[in-house]
């Protein structure tokens, strides 16, 4: 089992960055794919970026590309979401995802591909 804790949320004003953390405990994920989803009040919970085994590979939803990053450090078992140029249509409760492939180098979209969820973190942008 693979237990993920979000963390580095808080209060920005729009245009300014927040880096969020994802660190997995239970055991390694190196040999998993990790994804961000996010929740606003009264929405679905979509899709915000997903990466590979080693890094190799990222996906982006439309609606960040270009301002936010994903990344992996699988020494420290984390996932990092570096976002920039934040705007206010960005608030949301951020969620880390993870599950284990043997393809090392995809990237999946869909909740329903994750098994390992974290219990999120706020992200309020204020204008």
């Amino acid at each position: 089992q693979v237990q993920l804790a979000e963390s580095g949320g808080g209060s920005v004003q729009a245009g300014g960055p927040l880096r969020l953390s994802c660190a997995a405990s239970g055991r390694t994920i190196s040999s998993h794919a990790m994804g961000w989803f996010r929740q606003a009040p009264g929405k679905e919970r979509d899709f915000v970026a997903a990466i590979s085994w080693r890094g190799g590979s990222t996906y982006y939803a439309d609606s960040v590309k270009g301002r936010f990053t994903i990344s992996r450090d699988n020494a420290k078992n984390t996932v990092y979401l570096q976002m920039n140029s934040l705007k206010p249509e960005d608030t949301a409760i951020y969620y880390c995802a993870g599950r284990s492939t043997v393809n090392t180098g995809a990237t999946y979209s869909r909740r329903s591909e994750y098994v390992y969820w974290g219990q999120g973190t706020q992200v309020t942008v204020s204008s």
